[in-house]
């Protein structure tokens, strides 16, 4: 009998924490993608609009909100998303994902896990964290892929309120994103970690720039715009840097820390996986408004993809 209770309470549990993720899955009906569960916890709330863009085009967009307009310190968000096979889905917000102080060493945690089936795309595409005075923001994105799904992720965060002088004042910011392959092979494995107890304070190796960004672009429904996006940075930095494109992975770096006036708007552009199916473009800038512009321009050709040029 005291056996039986032990693993009633233990399935009443694994139920609990089941219920305290996210849910949203995205199947085929009727040959368009939709969504066929959504499952929200507080702060986080999803919005579905029955349409974006054009009717042909096979997509749909999901809006994440947190209540109140932003995290706070102990909030923990967990969510899983599921794209069918053949789905294209787009994942976005409303605004900046804003991270308010924090009480003692509580740190706001956001966890999404998201599995992309055969031939299907999925964009995660939101504005930028900004994180407060004194917060602790960790964060961790987890893609499971099969060979041919395609997905973009743009993973971009600021200083803070800077235009009001606040800039890297917050204690902590992390993100980790990771995709793999089928058989759990790890393809693309990043952290990004900034803590304010470290030997030089964050603003000092920041170097005058106040926004971060990486923009992932992977599988075959995106290699023209991959391919596009390689072109760009490249020709975008060798005219900022006036050197040759052949060299700009060494020498943008060296240029930067040796000039009196570094340049505004720095961008690098790498491949990753199994016969380069993915790009990786890293990007450092005094200001959003740049960054925005420079997403909106190299993410245009989604378009015909997604039913909307993201970021516009």
């Amino acid at each position: 009998m005291g056996s039986s209770n032990g693993k009633g309470r233990s399935s009443w549990w694994r139920m609990e924490k089941e219920m305290e993720k996210g849910k949203v899955v995205v199947e085929k009906v009727r040959g368009k993608s939709t969504v066929t569960r959504s499952f929200s916890k507080y702060p986080l709330k999803f919005i579905i609009p029955r349409k974006v863009g054009p009717s042909e085009t096979d997509a749909v967009w999901i809006y994440s909100v947190t209540y109140g307009g932003g995290i706070v310190s102990g909030d923990s968000i967990s969510v899983e998303f599921t794209i069918g096979d053949g789905c294209t889905a787009v994942l976005t917000t409303q605004a900046s994902t804003k991270v308010y102080k924090s009480l003692g060493s509580k740190c706001s945690e956001q966890v999404l896990e998201a599995r992309i089936g055969s031939g299907a795309l999925f964009a995660v595409i939101p504005d930028p964290v900004t994180c407060f005075s004194t917060a602790r923001y960790s964060q961790k994105q987890v893609f499971r892929v099969a060979s041919d799904s395609s997905l973009v992720i743009v993973d971009w965060f600021t200083s803070g309120r800077h235009e009001s002088g606040e800039k890297w004042d917050f204690e902590l910011y992390r993100s980790a994103n990771h995709i793999f392959s089928e058989g759990n092979q790890p393809v693309f494995l990043d952290t990004v970690l900034l803590e304010k107890s470290s030997p030089a304070n964050i603003a000092e190796r920041m170097h005058g720039y106040q926004v971060i960004a990486m923009v992932i672009i992977y599988g075959p429904k995106l290699k023209l715009v991959q391919d596009q996006v390689q072109e760009n940075v490249k020709r975008m930095m060798s005219q900022q840097l006036h050197i040759p494109s052949t060299s700009l992975g060494h020498h943008a770096k060296t240029n930067s820390d040796n000039c009196l006036t570094r340049p505004a708007f720095i961008a690098s552009c790498s491949v990753f996986g199994p016969k380069g199916i993915g790009v990786v473009v890293r990007i450092a800038s005094t200001t959003t408004e740049s960054v925005y512009r420079f997403l909106q321009h190299q993410l245009a050709g989604m378009e015909p993809l997604v039913g909307v040029p993201p970021y516009h």
